[in-house]
Protein backbone atom coordinates (compact mmCIF):
# COMPACT_ATOMS: atom_id res chain seq x y z
CA UNK A 1 0.00 0.00 0.00
CA UNK A 2 0.96 3.71 -0.33
CA UNK A 3 0.15 7.15 -1.20
CA UNK A 4 0.51 8.71 -4.81
CA UNK A 5 -0.11 12.33 -5.76
CA UNK A 6 -2.80 13.77 -8.67
CA UNK A 7 -2.73 16.57 -10.28
CA UNK A 8 -6.62 18.14 -10.65
CA UNK A 9 -7.17 19.02 -14.06
CA UNK A 10 -8.43 22.56 -12.93
CA UNK A 11 -5.03 23.58 -11.87
CA UNK A 12 -5.60 24.00 -8.18
CA UNK A 13 -3.20 21.63 -6.45
CA UNK A 14 -3.07 17.66 -6.00
CA UNK A 15 -4.29 15.46 -3.92
CA UNK A 16 -3.35 12.23 -2.60
CA UNK A 17 -4.52 8.49 -3.46
CA UNK A 18 -4.21 5.74 -1.49
CA UNK A 19 -3.31 2.62 -3.57
CA UNK A 20 -3.11 -1.02 -2.72
CA UNK A 21 -1.64 -3.68 -5.20
CA UNK A 22 -2.87 -7.12 -6.30
CA UNK A 23 -0.10 -9.80 -6.31
CA UNK A 24 -0.47 -10.31 -9.55
CA UNK A 25 -0.17 -8.07 -12.83
CA UNK A 26 -0.84 -6.44 -15.04
CA UNK A 27 -4.50 -6.04 -13.91
CA UNK A 28 -7.03 -3.66 -13.73
CA UNK A 29 -8.21 -0.74 -11.45
CA UNK A 30 -10.62 0.14 -9.54
CA UNK A 31 -11.02 3.33 -8.61
CA UNK A 32 -12.50 3.19 -4.98
CA UNK A 33 -14.95 6.45 -4.30
CA UNK A 34 -15.38 7.14 -0.42
CA UNK A 35 -18.10 7.80 1.39
CA UNK A 36 -18.48 11.17 3.79
CA UNK A 37 -15.95 10.00 6.14
CA UNK A 38 -12.95 10.23 4.14
CA UNK A 39 -10.50 7.65 3.60
CA UNK A 40 -10.87 5.50 6.72
CA UNK A 41 -10.29 2.24 8.10
CA UNK A 42 -13.56 1.28 6.05
CA UNK A 43 -12.07 2.16 3.02
CA UNK A 44 -8.68 1.00 3.47
CA UNK A 45 -10.61 -2.52 4.19
CA UNK A 46 -12.50 -2.60 0.75
CA UNK A 47 -9.01 -1.36 -0.73
CA UNK A 48 -7.42 -4.33 0.56
CA UNK A 49 -10.45 -6.61 -0.61
CA UNK A 50 -10.29 -5.43 -4.54
CA UNK A 51 -6.48 -5.79 -4.42
CA UNK A 52 -6.89 -9.22 -2.92
CA UNK A 53 -9.93 -10.03 -5.81
CA UNK A 54 -6.45 -9.01 -8.74
CA UNK A 55 -7.27 -5.33 -8.90
CA UNK A 56 -5.55 -2.30 -8.54
CA UNK A 57 -7.13 -0.30 -5.42
CA UNK A 58 -6.79 3.60 -5.77
CA UNK A 59 -8.66 5.27 -3.22
CA UNK A 60 -8.56 9.45 -3.74
CA UNK A 61 -8.85 11.90 -1.25
CA UNK A 62 -12.33 13.88 -2.17
CA UNK A 63 -12.53 16.20 0.83
CA UNK A 64 -8.80 17.86 -0.22
CA UNK A 65 -10.11 21.28 -1.16
CA UNK A 66 -11.64 21.40 2.38
CA UNK A 67 -9.66 19.12 4.65
CA UNK A 68 -7.14 16.93 3.82
CA UNK A 69 -7.01 13.72 5.51
CA UNK A 70 -10.35 13.38 7.22
CA UNK A 71 -10.13 9.98 8.65
CA UNK A 72 -13.15 9.18 10.92
CA UNK A 73 -16.10 6.58 11.41
CA UNK A 74 -19.56 6.48 11.81
CA UNK A 75 -19.74 5.93 15.84
CA UNK A 76 -20.21 9.26 17.38
CA UNK A 77 -22.25 12.34 17.25
CA UNK A 78 -19.85 14.70 16.81
CA UNK A 79 -18.10 12.87 13.51
CA UNK A 80 -21.63 12.12 12.17
CA UNK A 81 -21.85 16.23 11.89
CA UNK A 82 -18.47 16.32 10.59
CA UNK A 83 -19.49 14.18 7.79
CA UNK A 84 -22.38 15.92 6.99
CA UNK A 85 -20.37 19.49 7.07
CA UNK A 86 -17.84 18.26 4.71
CA UNK A 87 -20.88 16.12 2.25
CA UNK A 88 -22.41 19.86 2.27
CA UNK A 89 -19.22 21.75 1.60
CA UNK A 90 -18.64 19.16 -1.26
CA UNK A 91 -18.57 20.61 -4.80
CA UNK A 92 -19.69 17.54 -6.82
CA UNK A 93 -19.10 19.02 -9.76
CA UNK A 94 -15.53 19.13 -9.04
CA UNK A 95 -15.35 16.32 -7.17
CA UNK A 96 -16.15 14.21 -10.71
CA UNK A 97 -13.32 16.42 -12.52
CA UNK A 98 -10.64 14.74 -9.48
CA UNK A 99 -12.32 10.98 -10.05
CA UNK A 100 -12.32 11.75 -13.80
CA UNK A 101 -8.30 12.55 -13.02
CA UNK A 102 -7.61 9.36 -10.42
CA UNK A 103 -9.31 7.26 -13.21
CA UNK A 104 -6.69 8.34 -15.43
CA UNK A 105 -3.88 8.15 -13.21
CA UNK A 106 -5.09 4.72 -11.96
CA UNK A 107 -4.78 3.57 -15.99
CA UNK A 108 -1.00 4.29 -16.60
CA UNK A 109 0.24 2.95 -13.07
CA UNK A 110 2.99 0.51 -13.35
CA UNK A 111 1.20 -3.05 -13.70
CA UNK A 112 -1.86 -1.55 -15.19
CA UNK A 113 -3.39 -3.32 -18.12
CA UNK A 114 -4.85 -0.01 -19.14
CA UNK A 115 -8.73 -1.14 -17.74
CA UNK A 116 -10.07 0.92 -15.05
CA UNK A 117 -13.40 1.26 -13.33
CA UNK A 118 -14.91 2.95 -10.52
CA UNK A 119 -16.87 1.68 -6.84
CA UNK A 120 -18.04 3.84 -4.77
CA UNK A 121 -20.50 3.94 -1.71
CA UNK A 122 -22.59 6.72 -0.38
CA UNK A 123 -22.03 9.89 -1.43
CA UNK A 124 -19.54 7.49 -3.62
CA UNK A 125 -22.42 5.95 -5.28
CA UNK A 126 -24.00 9.00 -6.07
CA UNK A 127 -20.24 9.61 -7.74
CA UNK A 128 -19.90 6.26 -9.45
CA UNK A 129 -23.07 6.40 -11.01
CA UNK A 130 -22.53 10.16 -12.63
CA UNK A 131 -19.44 8.61 -13.87
CA UNK A 132 -21.25 6.28 -15.84
CA UNK A 133 -22.97 8.78 -17.74
CA UNK A 134 -19.84 11.01 -17.83
CA UNK A 135 -16.73 8.96 -17.98
CA UNK A 136 -14.94 6.57 -20.30
CA UNK A 137 -14.68 4.53 -17.15
CA UNK A 138 -14.94 0.60 -18.29
CA UNK A 139 -17.46 -0.52 -15.55
CA UNK A 140 -19.06 1.38 -12.31
CA UNK A 141 -20.58 0.09 -8.98
CA UNK A 142 -22.81 1.99 -6.75
CA UNK A 143 -23.43 1.90 -3.80
CA UNK A 144 -26.36 2.80 -1.47
CA UNK A 145 -25.98 6.07 -4.04
CA UNK A 146 -28.29 9.15 -2.39
CA UNK A 147 -30.45 11.15 -4.63
CA UNK A 148 -30.06 9.46 -8.02
CA UNK A 149 -33.10 9.64 -9.02
CA UNK A 150 -32.12 13.59 -9.40
CA UNK A 151 -29.97 11.80 -12.36
CA UNK A 152 -31.85 10.26 -14.64
CA UNK A 153 -31.81 12.40 -17.51
CA UNK A 154 -28.46 10.92 -18.44
CA UNK A 155 -29.05 7.49 -18.45
CA UNK A 156 -28.68 7.22 -21.92
CA UNK A 157 -25.58 8.00 -22.01
CA UNK A 158 -24.29 4.86 -19.86
CA UNK A 159 -22.72 2.68 -22.45
CA UNK A 160 -20.63 0.84 -20.06
CA UNK A 161 -21.97 -1.92 -17.30
CA UNK A 162 -23.03 0.24 -14.37
CA UNK A 163 -24.42 -1.69 -11.35
CA UNK A 164 -26.42 0.01 -8.90
CA UNK A 165 -27.10 -1.71 -5.29
CA UNK A 166 -29.97 -0.25 -3.78
CA UNK A 167 -30.84 -0.68 0.30
CA UNK A 168 -34.61 -1.55 0.55
CA UNK A 169 -34.37 -0.05 3.95
CA UNK A 170 -32.37 3.44 3.00
CA UNK A 171 -33.00 6.20 5.41
CA UNK A 172 -31.06 8.33 3.19
CA UNK A 173 -33.36 7.52 0.56
CA UNK A 174 -36.74 8.17 0.77
CA UNK A 175 -39.29 5.02 -1.17
CA UNK A 176 -40.29 7.23 -3.91
CA UNK A 177 -36.96 8.30 -5.52
CA UNK A 178 -35.42 4.64 -4.95
CA UNK A 179 -38.55 3.16 -7.24
CA UNK A 180 -38.06 5.96 -9.97
CA UNK A 181 -34.33 4.90 -10.05
CA UNK A 182 -35.28 0.82 -10.89
CA UNK A 183 -37.81 1.88 -12.62
CA UNK A 184 -35.99 4.81 -14.50
CA UNK A 185 -32.99 2.63 -15.55
CA UNK A 186 -34.95 -0.32 -16.92
CA UNK A 187 -34.51 1.47 -20.40
CA UNK A 188 -31.03 1.12 -20.79
CA UNK A 189 -29.26 -2.61 -20.73
CA UNK A 190 -26.00 -1.51 -19.88
CA UNK A 191 -27.68 -1.07 -15.88
CA UNK A 192 -28.24 -3.56 -13.21
CA UNK A 193 -30.28 -2.15 -10.36
CA UNK A 194 -30.33 -4.25 -7.22
CA UNK A 195 -32.75 -4.14 -4.21
CA UNK A 196 -31.71 -5.26 -0.95
CA UNK A 197 -34.57 -6.38 1.48
CA UNK A 198 -33.98 -5.56 4.80
CA UNK A 199 -30.95 -3.87 4.48
CA UNK A 200 -30.30 -0.05 5.57
CA UNK A 201 -28.02 2.75 4.11
CA UNK A 202 -24.08 1.14 4.28
CA UNK A 203 -25.18 -2.22 4.81
CA UNK A 204 -21.86 -3.15 3.01
CA UNK A 205 -19.64 -1.03 5.46
CA UNK A 206 -18.15 -4.06 7.53
CA UNK A 207 -18.10 -3.31 11.39
CA UNK A 208 -20.92 0.25 10.47
CA UNK A 209 -24.24 0.02 12.55
CA UNK A 210 -26.22 -1.00 9.37
CA UNK A 211 -23.66 -3.72 8.49
CA UNK A 212 -25.95 -6.79 6.75
CA UNK A 213 -23.42 -9.58 6.34
CA UNK A 214 -26.36 -11.38 3.88
CA UNK A 215 -27.04 -8.42 1.53
CA UNK A 216 -23.23 -7.62 1.33
CA UNK A 217 -22.28 -10.82 0.44
CA UNK A 218 -24.78 -11.33 -2.48
CA UNK A 219 -24.05 -7.18 -3.38
CA UNK A 220 -20.41 -7.95 -3.28
CA UNK A 221 -20.59 -11.02 -4.92
CA UNK A 222 -21.89 -8.88 -8.54
CA UNK A 223 -19.89 -6.59 -8.33
CA UNK A 224 -16.74 -9.33 -8.13
CA UNK A 225 -17.92 -10.76 -11.44
CA UNK A 226 -18.92 -7.58 -13.07
CA UNK A 227 -15.22 -5.91 -12.02
CA UNK A 228 -13.73 -9.41 -13.58
CA UNK A 229 -16.00 -9.30 -16.93
CA UNK A 230 -14.69 -5.61 -17.39
CA UNK A 231 -11.27 -5.69 -16.31
CA UNK A 232 -9.64 -8.59 -16.75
Amino acid sequence: MSMIKISATDGSGAFDAYVVEPAKKPAGAVVLIQEIFGINDAMRAISAKVADLGFFAVCPDLFWRIEPGVDITDKTEAEWKKAFELFNAFDQALGIEDVKATLAAARTLPGCNGRAGTMGYCLGGRLAFMMAEHSDADVNISYYGVGLDGLLDDVDKVHAPLLVHIADEDKFFPPEGRAKVVDGVKKNPKIAAYVYKGADHAFAREGGVHWDALSATIANGRSAEALAAALA
